[in-house]
């Protein structure tokens, strides 16, 4: 408010309160501020010292205020004027650095008064009003920045909660997001009886039912996510961890590997994510870092499995995670070290391309009877691997839909095979007698003797999801040349050092029949082919599972999951098995 229309409202507060009021004017204070300050140190918004370094400055204004009061009210006139100087118009006029028109003569109760006298209360009201004004503003702004608010940098404040994102807190300019997710499942799993499929993920031939306390497809998570716009340039630091609540064991998939149902254990810890971002939204964002890969990222993020367990895997020792439907209709995406880019979205157009860190072949279903591998492996990589999706988004009426479409490509070089050498050998003994002494040596070999076996990898996919008022559906397909089935490059080149293909797809319903209650039904399917040459009748061909899921919603964080699902595998003989699993839990997202 200006210092002008303070004096005017101070003129009309004198002249409409009487004679008496200007014979004993009413004391002019500041208003109490002290109350507020006391429900601010109630609620823990300021400290002890913080509180008793307003209260004082503010006490202090109250204090000058009323003592200017206590002021005036000694004025007296010394007479009584019917007309007011020149001179006296001139100061009320600049008195408040306003112009101000003056009363002249005023008459009250039947006699003149003093303009003088008015003049003098009227300015003094007004600058007893714009002292507590001032006193109220300084209090508010020292307030304000003791609690981090209207840009103060020294307090740590909390935005609105919005469910699903977390709960973000502001220090400044940067945002702090943490958010996660814990679950547990009570899993039984019931063989259906087979033979073993080298590389299948049917337990159908373990022969023994299982009980487990167990994870789904996903561990426990906690994700923290730093952010700021520095030079017109979005910056966030992520960090994930994922610890599971069963016993880990040390094995090839670190804490993924099967766990160790044994006292004296401990779980496992997964720190699948840390990486940063640059960018903005006009010219696109850079990744450095471990995070999810590209190729296979929506397959697994869009299935409903991720929320329940799917197919066990082991449920007998399990570890961090199921399977979920990895394996039965997509390759594991993975989380992998990289450096990518995503461009900005045109017209629902987005792209994404990055170089990521190259992985080996890897034999996953083990060795034949004759001691040698079924696949070969690789461990020499000159080049990274390359990955790249380009996803479209669009509405047509009540109709959402995401449409993508993503590759893979990575060399792999100086193929090797793990390969078992017996030699029998003949000694004759010292009675004449003959004693056959057998000798085995198991080493990796090339494999093709004499040379450095290269083959390059190389792998498509392509997805919709469609959702339409409160139905769902999902459907995706891959193949891939070297790039195998369940892992990336599991079981990919065949023990001849040639490529085998690879194809899988999966399908998927949901409906929400009210906002906290759905159904979700889905089919699976990986296929594994024999390579050129190759002739290994143990080895799968083809991995598949139906999974059926209720889902209710109790609350904005808490859900509560029943599930059932059917796994089976077949290998490329006549061996097959299957398994079936009944899975009870819930889920807290927050």
């Amino acid at each position: 408010m200006s210092a002008g229309k303070l004096a005017r409202i101070g003129a009309v507060v004198v002249m409409a309160s009487g004679g008496a009021s200007l014979a004993c004017p009413e004391e002019a204070r500041a208003d109490d501020y002290s109350e507020l300050l006391d429900i601010l140190k109630a609620k823990g918004s300021l400290t002890q010292g913080e509180y008793r370094g307003l209260l004082a400055h503010h006490m202090q204004h109250v204090r000058e205020a009323a003592s200017a009061s206590s002021r005036a009210t000694q004025y007296m006139p010394a007479q009584r004027h019917m007309a007011v100087p020149t001179s006296a118009h001139a100061q009320m006029r600049t008195a408040m650095g306003q112009p101000v028109q003056p009363p002249g003569q005023i008459d009250i109760g039947g006699g003149g008064m003093d303009p003088d006298y008015v003049l003098a209360q009227a300015q003094q009201a007004a600058a007893n009003a714009q002292a507590s004004a001032a006193s109220a503003e300084s209090t508010w702004l020292a307030t304000q920045h003791s609690m981090g608010l209207g840009g103060g940098d020294s307090f740590v404040r909390m935005a609105k909660y919005e469910p699903g994102k977390g709960l973000t807190f502001k220090a400044g300019p940067i945002n702090i997001n943490l958010s996660g997710f814990i679950n547990g499942f009570y899993t039984y799993n019931s063989p259906a009886g087979g033979m073993p499929v080298a590389g299948g993920v049917s337990t159908g031939s373990s022969g023994f039912d299982s009980s487990a306390l167990r994870n789904g497809l996903l561990p426990a998570g906690l994700i923290l996510k730093l952010s700021t716009t520095q030079n017109g340039i979005d910056l966030a630091a992520v960090m994930g961890m994922y610890p599971g609540i069963d016993n880990a064991k040390n094995g090839a998939f670190n804490a993924n590997t099967g766990g160790s149902p044994v006292g004296l254990g401990t779980a496992g810890i997964d720190f699948r994510q840390v990486y940063v971002t640059a960018g903005n939204k006009k010219w696109g964002t850079f990744k450095i870092g471990r995070d999810l890969g590209i190729f296979g990222g929506d397959a697994i993020l869009d299935d409903a499995t991720l929320l329940s367990v799917g197919s066990t895997g082991s449920n007998s020792a399990p570890g961090n995670t199921s399977l979920g439907r990895i394996g039965v209709g997509y390759v594991y995406a993975d989380w992998i070290p990289q450096i990518s880019y995503q461009s900005p979205t045109i017209k629902g157009f987005q792209g994404t391309i990055g170089i990521l860190q190259p992985l080996d072949e890897f034999d996953f279903s083990g060795d034949d009877p004759n001691g040698t591998a079924y696949s070969a492996g690789s461990t020499q990589h000159s080049s990274p691997m390359i990955q790249g999706k380009v996803t479209y988004d669009f509405k047509i009426g009540g109709l959402s839909a995401r449409i993508w479409a993503s590759f893979l490509t990575q060399h792999q070089q100086d193929l090797m095979v793990s390969r078992t050498t017996t030699v029998h050998t003949a000694l004759l003994e010292a009675n004449g007698g003959i004693y056959n002494m057998t000798t085995s040596n198991t080493a990796d070999v090339s494999v093709i003797p004499g040379e450095k076996h290269g083959v390059t990898a190389e792998a498509g996919e392509i997805g919709t999801k469609l959702t339409y008022g409160a139905a769902q559906f999902v459907g995706y397909y891959y193949r891939g040349s070297g790039l195998g089935t369940t892992g990336l490059f599991f079981d990919g080149v065949a023990s001849n050092g040639r490529k085998r293909a690879s194809e899988g797809y999966y399908v998927q319903m949901m409906y929400n029949f009210t906002k906290k209650f759905k159904l979700v039904g889905s089919y699976g399917v990986s296929n594994l082919y024999l390579a050129p040459g190759e002739s290994d009748p143990d080895l799968v061909r083809r991995n598949e599972s139906e999974v059926g899921a209720a889902y209710y919603k109790m609350t904005d964080w808490l859900n509560l999951v029943a599930e059932y699902a059917h796994t089976s595998s077949a290998a490329h003989g006549p061996y097959k098995e299957s398994d079936n699993s009944a899975s009870g839990g819930m889920i807290l997202l927050f």
